[in-house]
């Protein structure tokens, strides 16, 4: 049975905090946070994490000595330290290298890579959102094609699209449909295939012939309205 990890999350700023810790809402993990290196290293003397996600630039002591004092110390050393830097200059990370430090990422901090990141170190972080079947028509342009599909299933992340046309894994698309029959706005996205699911070879073969399409970009309107979409479905 998978126990519940304990992760770290260190920050002096409160919204990166807050944007992580909303990374990890559906993984059974239990989550602690930081606003400084001196309180990181207090909370991992005291709680043990499984994980530790430190970010470079910190008022007092700073990322990069905290995670030096970590790996020194011999109680502490194999907690996995995953450094966040603003830059991602080369220099930054020479110096999370030189901290002795597991991985590294970087800001604007990507869901997708930050769950990626976890998992590497913690099997208890899901990467998935949950979905719900969702059916209705789709007004989609690819390179200077239009056309209309049929949705398949549907999350705050991407949506799954019924379609036998040849298409490739990244390419980009304009995605937009209404959610519900009444008087609401469509919603609007940018999206980027994500995987392929052909008639050929089938991912899986519960799904239709189809694609998986992952939102890029979306209006804060539009995603709002997914998620209470979402949430008043059972």
């Amino acid at each position: 049975m998978t126990t519940t990890s304990k992760i770290l999350l260190v920050d002096d700023t409160r919204l990166f905090l807050e944007l992580e810790k909303s990374f990890l809402k559906l993984s059974p993990v239990h989550v602690l946070t930081a606003s400084s290196a001196e309180e990181a290293l207090e909370i991992a003397a005291n709680e043990r994490p499984d994980l530790i996600f430190l970010d470079i630039h910190m008022p007092g002591i700073g990322g990069i000595a905290c995670c030096k004092l970590l790996k020194k110390d011999p109680s502490l050393k194999s907690i996995p330290v995953v450094m966040v830097s603003a830059s991602g200059k080369e220099e930054d990370l020479d110096l999370c290298r030189s901290a002795g430090c597991d991985d590294y990422v970087t800001k604007p901090i990507d869901r997708k890579m930050f769950l990626e990141k976890a998992r590497k170190f913690t099997n208890t972080v899901d990467r998935r959102e949950p979905r719900i079947c969702f059916r209705a028509e789709v007004a989609c342009r690819l390179k200077d094609q239009f056309m209309t599909v049929h949705s398949v299933d549907l999350s705050s992340g991407g949506v799954y699209l019924q379609c036998d046309m040849d298409v490739a894994e990244k390419e980009m698309m304009a995605l937009s449909f209404v959610l519900s029959t009444n008087d609401e706005p469509a919603v609007v996205a940018k999206g980027q295939i994500a995987w392929i699911n052909s008639a050929d070879l089938r991912k899986k073969p519960s799904l239709p012939p189809g694609f998986g399409v992952e939102f890029i970009d979306m209006a804060e309107s539009s995603r709002s309205a997914i998620r209470s979409f979402l949430n008043s479905r059972p």
